[in-house]
């Protein structure tokens, strides 16, 4: 166990002053790192110095003196005194405290924690604050601090986007399917009572050694009862999880071509294989998703060719255009992720919803076809699990769909080196196929006039992994005419 798991949920002083010392400390230590997360980090840092430096509570000399020589005072332990937090500052640690879980190293946990504990000690009810703290709960194997965490999130928003209820009910459920699991291994072995009130760490330790001297009566007793003892101590459940594993293999080994230690070891397996699903996925309550039917490249290109398609962009421009019924005007509407509806405004139709998989915002709202987008067809596959909403779609992309920029249009990095958007992946698979005798942009500043999206959504920051020069400048070479509202690229 790390020292970083050992510091279970508990919300710290926070300390404002004394977290951003930590974060500039920590960005000193990120110099000349070739880990892709630690530069990503590094640079959140960096952002988050310079919000510092401008912050309204700091000092005048400090704010004079920009990043570096903050990070050169903060390093000497002179930080400068800022004992509240604005929206810009609150942000960017938070952009800091996410990047650093995406890290995953004790290090960068230690400081995602100093940074949840600021955040909630200066803003107590800051939804992204409990989320982030629900996620770093979760990845110590805090399962009980996690839950609490990701309720009070869901306490707070009205748009479950990230699909936080389902992961409780997962992870809720998981829990009884590990506690029916201990009851038949105690079952199994009676025995086990006399050694499950631990120490669990030393208990299991003895059984591996007796194991390994071949007494294997002796040692399932203490195998199990140090289990249980886990258990009871409430370890952190990846501990619990690797030793589950490892003694259910332990027994698979043992068991050889007993029919009778097989059938055991059988229902005990299938009760472990559950857990697991449910830990990954939580319940699936309709596995076909209504009835929803899969939809190839080929079969997306059937359903437009021919038909008029507007693009309807998450821009501050849409919000006040009032081209409402123009748009509701055209054969196919397709808007992107998080998008809000103001019928005089945005129209009040959808067709075609294209998301990234990476959020769940807007997939109740029904609509005819639901595509998803994603670059790692694994974490596209488990999104999709956890996130459709059964009845809410009558088609959905497929594998073929899953990519376009890079599956269909064969752009690699060299190509096209950043993070395509899900607007610019429609786009280009519509370009593509060439079947829309009208194919139209509404509202394409490529977020010049700031982003209007879901109001959950609207805390979200602009990301940085796209590249919208690039996107914009492909547009425009394609482009057939231009207004201020509309760009004609058919």
């Amino acid at each position: 166990m790390t020292s970083v798991q050992n510091r279970r949920a508990r919300t710290r002083g926070g300390e404002l002053d004394d977290c951003l010392h930590a974060c500039a400390t920590h960005s000193g230590k990120l110099v000349g790192s070739l880990d892709r997360r630690r530069i990503d980090l590094a640079e959140k840092l960096r952002q988050l110095l310079v919000a510092w430096s401008l912050a309204p509570a700091a000092a005048a000399p400090d704010k004079a003196a920009g990043a570096t020589a903050l990070l050169k005072r903060a390093v000497k332990g002179a930080a400068p005194a800022a004992p509240t937090i604005g929206n810009e500052l609150l942000d960017a640690l938070l952009a800091v405290g996410n990047k650093a879980l995406d890290c995953g190293y004790d290090d960068e946990l230690n400081l995602a924690l100093v940074v949840s504990d600021t955040v909630l000690a200066q803003r107590k009810n800051s939804r992204a604050g409990w989320r982030l703290r629900a996620r770093l709960l979760e990845t110590l194997g805090d399962e009980s601090g996690a839950l609490e965490a990701y309720e009070r999130y869901l306490k707070l928003t009205d748009d479950d986007g990230f699909g936080v209820g389902a992961r409780i009910t997962g992870m809720r459920a998981a829990g009884a399917k590990e506690r029916e699991l201990l009851r038949v291994l105690r079952e199994q072995c009676p025995q086990a009572t006399e050694f499950e009130r631990g120490p669990a760490t030393d208990v299991w330790a003895e059984g591996l050694a007796l194991r390994a001297a071949g007494d294997v009566e002796a040692a399932e007793p203490r195998l199990v009862g140090a289990l249980l003892a886990h258990a009871a101590e409430d370890a952190p459940v990846n501990d619990r999880q690797e030793l589950v594993a490892q003694y259910l293999d332990l027994r698979r080994r043992s068991a050889g071509g007993d029919p009778a230690a097989l059938t055991r070891l059988t229902g005990a397996v299938e009760l472990w294989a559950e857990y697991r699903r449910l830990r990954m996925r939580g319940p699936v309550a309709d596995p076909t998703f209504g009835g929803v039917q899969w939809m190839s490249l080929g079969e997306f290109r059937n359903q437009i060719t021919g038909k008029s398609i507007c693009l309807i962009a998450n821009s501050g421009r849409v919000s006040a255009s009032s081209m409402g019924a123009d748009i509701d005007a055209y054969d196919l509407v397709v808007r992107f992720n998080s998008y809000r509806i103001d019928p005089r405004h945005t129209g009040s139709r959808t067709d075609i919803h294209a998301t990234i998989h990476k959020h769940g915002f807007n997939w109740d709202q029904r609509v005819t076809t639901r595509l998803v987008f994603g670059g790692i067809s694994g974490d596209w596959k488990h999104s999709l699990r956890n996130r459709l909403v059964p009845g809410a779609q009558q088609y959905l992309g497929d594998e073929s769909l899953r990519w376009p920029v890079r599956n269909i249009g064969r752009l690699g990095n060299e190509q096209w080196s950043s993070i395509p958007t899900s607007g610019f992946n429609m786009l280009f698979l519509l370009d593509f196929l060439d079947v829309s005798p009208t194919l139209d942009l509404i509202g394409f500043d490529f977020y010049e006039s700031g982003a209007y999206r879901m109001p959950a959504a609207m805390k979200m920051p602009i990301t940085s992994v796209h590249e919208y020069t690039s996107e914009k400048e492909w547009v425009m070479q394609r482009a057939q005419s231009v207004t201020d509202m509309r760009i004609s690229l058919r």
